[in-house]
């Protein structure tokens, strides 16, 4: 059982398994603690012909296969999706509730964006703005992750406390 990877090892431990001809070039992969989320570059001349939709369907039983391998190793569920033309179309990704609390400016916000009909629920609310932060501040999210990556792996060299 692994317990601690980091985006290199969980990429090395995916990409052998996946056939050649479903992607052009390497893959890309997004991690948290539930879930691990591979994006490909759809190949024209691979399953579906470069369709999104074609892909999945053709795809599925060798996904699924894939992912009944990397789960009980990673003890994280294996997402899907694919690159075409700049688009990134995502199937079989969990949606993973979250606490938290918001005080009474916050939860302004997102009755707002309810009120306004820009979302259906608080919970589609924010979910709206953790898109609308992520996509406006994707490059300093981008070196905060890298900094935690760097920070985690200097913790695992140090020295243990058993």
């Amino acid at each position: 059982m692994i317990t601690q990877m980091d985006h290199q090892q969980f990429k090395a431990l995916i990409a052998p398994l996946l056939p050649e001809e479903w992607f052009d070039g390497p893959i890309s992969i997004s991690v948290d603690d539930d879930e691990i989320l591979v994006v490909g570059t759809l190949s024209p001349e691979g399953p579906g012909a470069g369709d999104p939709e074609v892909f999945r369907e053709a795809t599925r039983e060798r996904r699924m296969q894939i992912a009944e391998q990397v789960q009980p190793v990673t003890r994280r569920s294996l997402a899907w999706g694919v690159a075409k033309g700049g688009a990134v179309t995502v199937f079989t990704s969990l949606s993973v509730p979250v606490m938290t609390r918001l005080r009474i400016a916050e939860r302004e916000v997102l009755d707002t964006l309810v009120a306004a009909g820009a979302a259906r629920s608080r919970s589609d609310a924010l979910a709206w703005c953790v898109r609308f932060a992520g996509q406006r501040e994707g490059a300093w999210l981008a070196e905060l992750r890298a900094s935690l990556e760097g920070v985690s792996k200097v913790r695992a060299e140090g020295p243990t406390l058993t």
